[in-house]
């Protein structure tokens, strides 16, 4: 399909891609009609080989001779950068974007019974958190995800940003259930591993191999953590030593160092 020029934001076609920077309006706009936003060629390519498919795709004019491996049947809208700017909300320094559709979700007992260690995420509601989470999630061999109701969207464009594309590689779930999920996870045949900085968790390392046979790793929201109801609901709970007085980390670097330990 030729390249289809915008020259004005107003441009009913491209309303797919108005606003990026307003999380509000996103997440308004959408979940409710089933699309999510990616940005850079890379990442475009990651959720097309991941089986998406694309709505359209938004570029700067001055690259839309070098773009290769696009859906034939999928617009292509070109603008100069100050009408994609206009349109955005931002500078879009990777030259394109691509709408895409959105699929359902793996239901929750079917996601259980393909994994053999899982991230379980409590009310993680910052985007690059998640996306960065992800991204270790699929380095170090986590099979799959799930979320508390109040977490953040992992399609959200800017956690699709932050973890390259890796969301599309991890199959996620997101409970209606909270926190009787944690209870529907343990009898699937998981431990459920709270971290925590409280002083009565067991350092990663002296886990038992009964504990690290099918983990469960629970993760809160950066600052307040895990809620009592899911510290209570879980087996064991666990911590990364520290040093020089440091009590936590950003939980995604929290994340990556207990996924590489449980995973090795």
């Amino acid at each position: 399909m030729p390249p289809l020029s915008i020259t004005s934001p107003d441009d009913p076609r491209i309303a797919d891609y108005r606003a990026l920077t307003d999380v509000e309006l996103r997440t308004k706009w959408e979940p409710p009609n089933g699309l999510f936003i990616a940005e850079g060629e890379l990442v475009i390519q990651r959720a097309l080989r991941a089986g998406y498919r694309m709505r359209s795709a938004l570029v700067d004019q001055k690259r839309a001779d070098q773009l290769t491996g696009l859906p034939a049947d999928a617009p292509l809208y070109t603008a100069p950068a100050p009408v994609l700017e206009s349109i955005t909300g931002f500078h879009v320094h990777r030259g394109i974007l691509a709408s895409f559709h959105r699929r359902d979700l793996t239901p929750l007992d079917e996601l259980l019974a393909g994994a053999k260690r899982l991230a379980v995420l409590e009310g993680l509601n910052t985007h690059t958190n998640l996306g960065a989470l992800f991204r270790s999630a699929a380095a170090l061999g986590i099979d799959a995800v799930v979320l508390s109701p109040n977490c953040a969207d992992p399609l959200y464009r800017r956690a699709v940003r932050v973890s390259m594309g890796e969301v599309f590689a991890i199959p996620y779930a997101k409970s209606e259930n909270w926190p009787e999920t944690l209870a529907t996870i343990r009898d699937a045949g998981f431990t459920l591993l709270a971290m925590t900085p409280a002083d009565d968790a067991v350092a990663l390392q002296d886990l038992t191999p009964a504990q690290r046979e099918r983990p469960a790793l629970l993760l809160g929201a950066e600052g307040p953590g895990l809620t009592l109801h899911a510290l209570r609901a879980s087996d064991v709970r666990v911590a990364i030593p520290m040093r020089n007085g440091v009590d936590s980390l950003n939980v995604a670097t929290a994340a990556a160092i207990a996924f590489w330990e449980l995973c090795r």
